[in-house]
């Protein structure tokens, strides 16, 4: 089947939900300046398919120390000029790598796309076009592919579908990064992106969707000043959501962005907001979390209308606050709190990490009613594992204000920010996000019926479970002793596998034993677990695994309380999900409540 040469036109007929560009209102683009240009479109954007004590009165946050996991600066942007320039350059005819294309001594206008992508394909012509216009002359404009990431095919397959597709677009230069660290610094995980850097390579703006022609002419008339305007970013951008009286969400000048699927459909968006102390390292963290869309800074529920960051810090009430908006047919609202709550102190009042004060208070805010019983039923579960009480609030959105510009992405601009957030845990799938939702049950042996559990997809494990309980389950590894918050967990509920769900003990057959270990006294029904013998590092024990899954548990030692049968059962606390009572009931262990409860 012959090529034929995609423009933005074609997408724009098969896309009719696409909305026009503005363009009333860049009749005068320097009266308008450039941050309120590249704040008022609607952001549209392919969704990507593939299967981490300084006193509150300081008016800034400058000068801050960071006193999280410093680990987490290397996920962010450094020297990113330099490594696009020694990227492999795949249009013939521009040179062999990134050097040949970008002037080290211009700004640069950076697209992300991907080949399955309508949207990026229909507007690469355009593209082509800004880099061979006079106006955009003192402006590097270049595009980056990530072969083998966010579902983009690899590398090998790439270089030979574009093999086919570059002589439409002679002057596009296509830099290759097949490592995909890049997107993965940036959080990028909707096509197109952009990315605006001045001319020492240092990341000025990103845009999560596609942005205009007047926009990009825009930034081109401002890349002489080095984007002085974009920099200061002290306006905000002007699509500001708040709730009217009648408490339903309405915008300012534009609606919510719209962001498209690799088959050119609208994606299946949702939106929580989240707040947990400093909101640059909150928004750096959930933008780096696979099924989030976007997420952006902001100020929710105070008593000021639209705010700036001097009147929040005097106290106007407000929380600084994420929106997160995410693609629910790829994660839940309940997978989104538990990367939430692994990132806060969910006992901590009014503080996260070193900021204090009212506003780096703790808090889910939803605004679709549905959500408070799943946020209710997270903060149950969280409850459970501490012995403080925790103080996570949980409240209709009242009101939602866009922080300033600069507040936006400010992690990525400034790599050596201050952050109080492991941003590397976006990578690591929390516990308990393996499975598929369970079917009610009426008794203990529909409840114990091992086909119940037999769904789990075992190629997926890699990506469903953690790093650790993919090392317990599938390759007998051992945590280390007092390392899981288990071993200390009394709560009532149940132990599932990790892996398949299926119930492996009581909360009330747990005791402490002080081998830094959960133990046991036995498993809920002998027929749960089989028992093998392991010869491993020249000594002999019995070990667990799971039935079902036939997950790596841990051992069993006839050293337990003799009035208990005398067994002990040693588990890995990686190798299991701790199931509140109160929670079990909708997770479908409904029958085993009542052994839980006697």
């Amino acid at each position: 089947m012959p090529h034929k040469k995609i423009r933005k036109s074609d997408y724009k007929k098969s896309a009719s939900v696409l909305t026009a560009s503005p363009s009333r209102w860049f009749k005068n683009v320097r009266a308008f300046g450039v941050t309120t240009v590249l704040s008022a479109g609607i952001l549209v954007a392919c969704g990507q398919m593939s299967s981490a004590d300084n006193d509150a009165s300081s008016s800034t946050k400058v000068g801050k120390q960071n006193s999280g996991v410093t680990s987490s600066r290397d996920m962010l942007p450094s020297g990113m000029l330099q490594q696009m320039q020694a990227l492999p350059q795949l249009t013939k005819g521009l040179g062999d790598t990134g050097a040949a294309v970008i002037d080290p001594n211009k700004p640069t206008l950076v697209k992300f796309w991907a080949s399955w992508c309508p949207l990026c394909l229909g507007t690469l012509e355009e593209t082509e076009e800004w880099r061979t216009d006079p106006k955009f002359a003192d402006l590097n404009v270049v595009t980056v592919v990530s072969p083998g990431h966010l579902n983009e095919k690899d590398d090998s397959e790439f270089r030979h579908w574009y093999a086919g597709v570059q002589a439409d677009y002679p002057q596009l230069p296509v830099l290759s990064d097949a490592s995909g660290e890049l997107i993965n610094k940036l959080g990028v995980q909707v096509y197109p992106s952009w990315a605006i850097l001045d001319k020492n390579g240092n990341l000025v703006h990103l845009v999560k969707g596609n942005i205009s022609t007047e926009q990009a002419y825009a930034l081109a008339e401002n890349a002489d000043n080095g984007f002085a305007e974009l920099k200061a970013g002290s306006a905000k951008p002007t699509n500001v959501q708040a709730l009217d009286n009648n408490n339903k969400i309405e915008s300012i000048e534009q609606k919510n962005g719209v962001y498209y699927n690799d088959k050119g459909r609208a994606i299946n968006t949702r939106s929580i907001y989240l707040a947990g102390g400093c909101f640059w390292g909150v928004e750096a963290y959930m933008e780096r979390v696979d099924g989030v869309v976007d997420a952006v800074s902001g100020y929710a529920n105070g008593d000021t209308t639209n705010p700036s960051y001097e009147q929040v810090i005097r106290g106007s009430g407000h929380a600084e606050t994420v929106k997160v908006t995410y693609d629910a047919d790829k994660i839940d609202l309940d997978t989104v709190l538990k990367y939430y709550f692994r990132v806060i102190d969910p006992t901590s009042l009014n503080k996260q990490g070193n900021d204090r004060g009212v506003q780096y208070r703790s808090g889910v805010y939803y605004t679709d009613k549905e959500d408070k019983a799943v946020i209710e039923a997270a903060l149950k579960r969280v409850q459970s594992q501490y012995e403080q009480k925790i103080v996570v609030e949980n409240e209709p959105l009242d009101n939602f204000y866009l922080a300033e510009m600069y507040h936006q992405d400010y992690l990525a601009k400034n790599p050596n920010g201050y952050c109080h957030i492991d941003l590397s845990l976006a990578d690591d799938k929390p516990e308990g996000t393996a499975r598929a939702k369970l079917a009610p049950v009426s008794t203990i042996a529909e409840t114990l019926d091992p086909k119940r559990y037999a769904g789990f997809d075992k190629g997926a494990l890699k990506n469903t479970l953690t790093k650790a309980q993919y090392n317990i389950t599938q390759d007998a590894g051992t945590e280390r002793a007092f390392s899981h918050e288990y071993d200390d967990l009394f709560a009532p509920g149940i132990y599932v596998d990790v892996v398949s769900g299926e119930p492996l003990f009581l909360s009330t057959d747990k005791y402490q034993s002080g081998c830094g270990w959960p133990s046991f006294t036995k498993p809920i029904d002998m027929q749960v677990i089989t028992q093998h013998e392991d010869k491993a590092f020249n000594m002999v024990r019995t070990e667990v695994r799971s039935r079902v899954a036939d997950s790596h548990l841990g051992h069993v030692f006839p050293d337990g309380p003799k009035d208990r049968g005398g067994l002990r059962y040693c588990i890995n606390g990686g190798a299991l999900q701790f199931i509140p009572v109160d929670v079990m009931p909708q997770s479908g262990y409904a029958p085993l409540v009542k052994l839980v409860k006697s």
